[in-house]
């Protein structure tokens, strides 16, 4: 009778009974999912709990999540769950949690009951909770105003978070403020040196003894943006507190593999800054050289972005050695909306058989992702200078522009490097509709890592 009381898929459904409420949410059946989706429908789970984290502060709140086959979908269920129970929030009326407060989760299957307790889902659970936890993280940073999320408090969070990890080896080093500009990271240093809080590239690893594969892992950090001197406009700039969205959900998948152990040797890379102005802001017609040695003609300060995110890959390809895989994450550009929507990250590869693996990866963790044109010799021409290597922006704006950017990137990797390379242009799917941080990337790591749930 409950379920019949629902007319549509994601609707709820809400009883009273014995001063408790209970409601019930219908999810899409299976053959109403296409391919592009998760099975289990994510985003839908996300939608239909949203503002439940208002009440879990006064409340106890239990989610029951029952199918026939949960054992499955556990841990893309956990990280959907996740995304709607944020963790930041500076409303003066919940300061104080209730004493009964908090959120429980439990899955049930027809097959096995309650599924923690079933031995065979012991992996999965785990992977649940570490995805939960590495979610709610980059969710909380992304939400975090540029007023506490410096790029000097972002980095002391990173060195936290790894000086708790010591003990499974995780190391920690950064390269800050002028030691950027000896070293040769022209890019990172370009877009940060105009802010209060000198920019950085924060290096941290973790390598298992039974490591098959080292991937390395990078993000782009930047904790606001103005748009430098090519200033957005006071409705264009409300928001951009997001910018940091592919670092924290890097940082996510990086801490949450650690918390597993998972088999395999991660360089986690993020490029911290602030995109500011000031009398050092970098200008439109300045040149930069870049780490990879490149020089770049600035036509655009709000395409910051692209260039810390190609001192990150030049810095994995030509320092690492051994690196099998670099994945870049970013808010890069709006034009990944219109190309893969606010679902799906548009991805870049060079071959098709990573294509399809992160293609899996993301259609198994709910971190859903399409692929963009990729097309070097057809596009890098958008970036012709007649002074420098390149510029930062493009000249045709509707000649697939989200591509575009990716090859910017690209053309910062090492000649020599012999691995792969993924981009992933996570604006659309970094944000909700309500504002809030999504804490995108963490589940998509953890199936590119083959995570148990997750693979």
């Amino acid at each position: 009778a409950l379920l019949n009381s629902i007319k549509e898929s994601g609707k709820a459904t809400t009883f009273l009974t014995d001063e408790r409420k209970l409601t019930v949410i219908a999810l899409p059946a299976e053959d109403k999912i296409s391919r592009n989706n998760h099975t289990f429908s994510p985003h839908e789970i996300t939608d239909s709990l949203d503002g439940l984290h208002s009440s879990a502060r006064e409340h106890h709140v239990q989610i029951c999540v029952i199918d026939q086959e949960i054992e499955k979908f556990m841990c893309p269920v956990a990280a959907a769950i996740a995304r709607a129970m944020p963790l930041y929030h500076s409303k003066s009326s919940l300061k104080e949690l209730a004493p009964t407060s908090g959120v429980n989760v439990t899955f049930y299957s027809d097959n096995a009951g309650e599924v923690p307790t079933h031995p065979s889902a012991e992996k999965e659970y785990e992977t649940a909770s570490a995805v939960c936890n590495g979610v709610r993280l980059a969710a909380q940073l992304g939400d975090m105003p540029p007023a506490e999320l410096s790029p000097d408090t972002y980095a002391q969070k990173c060195q936290e978070i790894a000086n708790g990890f010591a003990a499974q080896g995780v190391t920690y080093t950064e390269i800050k403020g002028d030691d950027l500009r000896q070293k040769g990271y022209g890019g990172i240093m370009g877009v940060g040196m105009a802010a209060r809080c000198p920019p950085r590239m924060v290096i941290m690893t973790y390598s298992h003894a039974d490591a098959t594969e080292h991937i390395a892992l990078c993000g782009k950090g930047v904790v606001y943006d103005t748009g430098g001197l090519a200033l957005k406009s006071k409705v264009g700039m409300c928001g951009m507190k997001h910018d940091c969205g592919g670092s924290a959900g890097v940082l996510g998948g990086f801490v949450s593999a650690v918390r597993l152990g998972l088999p395999v040797k991660l360089t986690l890379i993020l490029a911290i800054v602030e995109n500011a102005i000031g009398p050092e802001s970098f200008r439109n017609d300045d040149i930069l050289t870049m780490k990879s040695g490149k020089t770049v003609e600035v036509n655009n300060t709000d395409a910051e972005g692209r260039l810390i995110l190609a001192d990150c890959v030049s810095h994995a390809s030509n320092q690492l050695g051994d690196v099998d895989l670099i994945v870049n994450m970013a808010t890069l550009t709006g034009a990944q909306c219109i190309t893969t929507g606010s679902c799906h990250a548009g991805i870049m590869t060079r071959t098709k058989a990573l294509e399809d693996r992160v293609v899996e990866a993301g259609l198994m963790s709910g971190d859903l992702t399409f692929p963009m044109l990729y097309a070097p010799e057809l596009l890098k021409k958008e970036f012709k200078s007649s002074v420098a290597d390149m510029k930062n922006s493009v000249a045709n704006k509707m000649n697939a522009q989200a591509s575009c950017a990716g090859h910017f990137i690209e053309s910062h990797i090492d000649e020599a490097y012999k691995g792969d390379w993924c981009h992933v242009d996570m604006a659309g799917p970094d944000s909700r509709n309500d504002g809030r941080a999504t804490g995108y990337g963490v589940a998509l790591v953890l199936g590119l890592c083959k995570a148990p749930g997750f693979c």
